[in-house]
């Protein structure tokens, strides 16, 4: 009986030797399915990239072709411009006779309200909408060091400037007292004009708001640009 288990056990172990090479043959193979594989994600992505490098390219060479970014003067009338590259506003700094500084901070578009074209030609149907674009800015007015802030906050639209409220500051920015004053429009209409005049007389006018316009469209474009070329570097990293 011995015997019989023993010549049971030994075909047992020769029927069963041959499953471990056969195992070991395959492992080439699931290596060289994962090699495949990682290569093909490898080309996947070299593809997308080689895509968005390309279209990149196309965008900035357009920008640079066909609607370059100008070269404005840092000077505007009365005003010296501060200009930051990849920052959303702008500073204006000018002084008022010999006692008064005027510090304005632009931010760039920060809205838009639809408007009506102008109707081409004779016919009867109108032109279609268009887009109006606004500008917020901070119009600070201080008299020596030891003086409070008269703030005028503004909204600059591409041909007209308008207050939309007056603040008396501390010298540290804060309010100078808890009645911060009433809404602009709020104010009697004389008011409201002599506060625009005196707004004006500093400079701060219609004719600032289209230079203004016309600075944040520049800068706009440029920081486009700029943007970019910074992807553009990441991505070809």
């Amino acid at each position: 009986m011995a015997r019989v288990l023993r010549a049971s056990r030994r075909l047992i172990l020769s029927n069963s030797r041959p499953i471990s090479p056969s195992l070991q043959s395959l492992k080439p193979l699931f290596a060289s399915r994962f090699q495949s594989r990682d290569y093909i994600t490898e080309m996947r992505k070299s593809t997308i990239e080689s895509n968005l490098l390309r279209t990149l390219r196309s965008e900035i060479q357009y920008e640079l072709e066909y609607s370059p970014p100008q070269q404005f003067e840092k000077e505007f009338e009365l005003f010296s411009i501060e200009d930051r590259k990849g920052e959303q506003w702008i500073r204006l700094r000018g002084k008022h006779g010999e006692e008064e500084d005027i510090k304005i901070e632009v931010t760039m578009f920060d809205g838009a309200v639809p408007v009506k074209k102008s109707g081409g030609g004779g016919g009867g149907g109108g032109g279609g909408e268009d887009v109006k674009l606004h500008m917020s800015l901070i119009v600070d007015i201080s008299k020596g060091e030891n003086c409070d802030v008269l703030e005028f906050i503004c909204s600059a639209w591409p041909d007209a400037l308008e207050i939309q409220k007056v603040f008396m500051l501390g010298r540290d920015g804060t309010p100078g007292a808890p009645y911060v004053g009433p809404e602009f429009k709020e104010l009697d209409d004389e008011l409201q004009k002599e506060l625009q005049e005196y707004l004006e007389a500093r400079g701060v006018n219609d004719e600032l708001a289209e230079f203004l316009h016309a600075y944040m469209m520049n800068k706009d474009k440029t920081e486009l640009i700029n943007w970019m070329e910074n992807v553009k570097c990441f991505v070809d990293k």
